[in-house]
């Protein structure tokens, strides 16, 4: 095993999450009825894709730009050159709001890591914040593509192993999925009818700190970061990702993921646990990727979760639906903000995605 495991040392702490959305929010009614109008005569039966939005429990969401705008594209450059504009956008509002609730402010920062899976740009978009906010020209910066939804719990992990390395330091993710910008007008295949009412648009950011780190605005009061676990299942590829071609991105989302889920997340959890002193039992606080109807219910059976433990999650899926790496940092900002267990409580932040694989991040708040 690789794990980072602190003993005996002050760990690191998650100092803030902060999201940030288009001004461009939908019903789920609506978003069906425009889908519709998109799709037209392509779409054979228009009420499976009614059936499918019913049953991803999703009650509205934000989306990159109007919807009538989505007619105007006409390639995969057009929608990337959006993605480009609105990801800077969002990734400031996200950052600046992470920073200030940390009590910290640009020049604080060390290290920048920037994750999606919606779009590309070179230089990546951690680039070009740099110049937009006028961040340290010394910062080291990492882009991460193809994590996908597993990224936000592994963003926050590498951001903690950056600073195990430089305790006096403090570390920023940032994560941007425009999933709407992705869709495809010629897949009419169960995958891509699902995730257009599934997947939604929104940034999110989260400041992470050193043992040695001090502030001279607020203290940093966030969860501690006891230990973090990557686990990847071999010969899995095939579950979720992207077909990527002249088009853009495809959509893979095979129905076998909640089975994977059920057979080795409580397995996992539990391996992670017994390592570093705990049981599950031992558990009070659960951040948990959103996933969807489907990947949430198995996470409940695999961990045994019945008794509103994931309601955090649920929340976020109805509210805004599945931000693909964001959503877990959406999910830990609600739990910050609104459900702050007692301190000492042992929790566990988790995601899982394309590879595919699993992040687990022992949090004490």
């Amino acid at each position: 095993m690789y794990d980072i495991i602190l003993r005996g040392l002050e760990p690191m702490r998650i100092a803030s999450a902060a999201s940030a959305f288009p001004k461009h929010y939908y019903s789920q009614k609506f978003l069906l009825e425009r889908l519709q109008d998109y799709w037209g005569d392509q779409l054979k039966n228009p009420l499976l894709l009614a059936r499918l939005h019913h049953n991803v429990t999703v009650d509205g969401r934000y989306l990159a730009i109007p919807t009538e705008q989505y007619l105007d594209i006409k390639s995969w450059g057009q929608a990337n050159d959006i993605w480009i504009k609105v990801a800077q956008e969002l990734g400031e509002q996200a950052l600046c709001v992470a920073l200030h609730n940390a009590g910290l402010n640009p020049q604080d920062l060390g290290a920048l890591l920037f994750t999606t899976v919606t779009g590309i740009a070179s230089p990546s978009i951690d680039a070009l914040l740099i110049n937009r906010m006028g961040l340290p020209a010394y910062i080291r910066r990492t882009p991460i593509f193809g994590l996908g939804c597993v990224a936000g719990a592994a963003g926050i992990a590498r951001a903690a192993d950056y600073v195990r390395a430089y305790p006096s330091q403090a570390a920023a993710l940032v994560s941007v999925e425009l999933c709407s910008l992705t869709l495809q007008r010629e897949d009419l295949s169960v995958a891509n009818l699902i995730s257009s009412g599934l997947f939604a648009d929104g940034s999110a950011a989260v400041i992470v700190t050193g043992a040695d780190f001090e502030s001279a605005g607020s203290e940093i009061s966030g969860p501690k970061i006891l230990a973090t676990r990557s686990v990847f299942y071999p010969d899995t590829e095939q579950m979720m990702g992207w077909n990527i071609s002249e088009k853009g991105f495809r959509i893979v989302l095979s129905t076998e993921v909640p089975d994977l889920i059920r057979q080795n997340l409580g397995r996992d959890v539990d391996a992670f646990l017994a390592d570093n002193g705990y049981r599950r039992s031992d558990l009070q606080s659960w951040v948990l990727h959103t996933g969807g109807p489907k990947v949430l219910e198995a996470c409940a059976t695999a961990l045994g979760l019945h008794n509103g433990q994931l309601d955090a999650s649920w929340d976020c899926l109805r509210k805004v639906g599945n931000l693909s790496s964001a959503s877990v940092l959406v999910v830990l900002e609600d739990v910050i903000k609104h459900r702050r267990p007692e301190p000492g409580a042992i929790g566990l932040l988790a995601a899982m995605g394309p590879g595919f694989c699993s992040e687990l991040l022992l949090l004490q708040w």
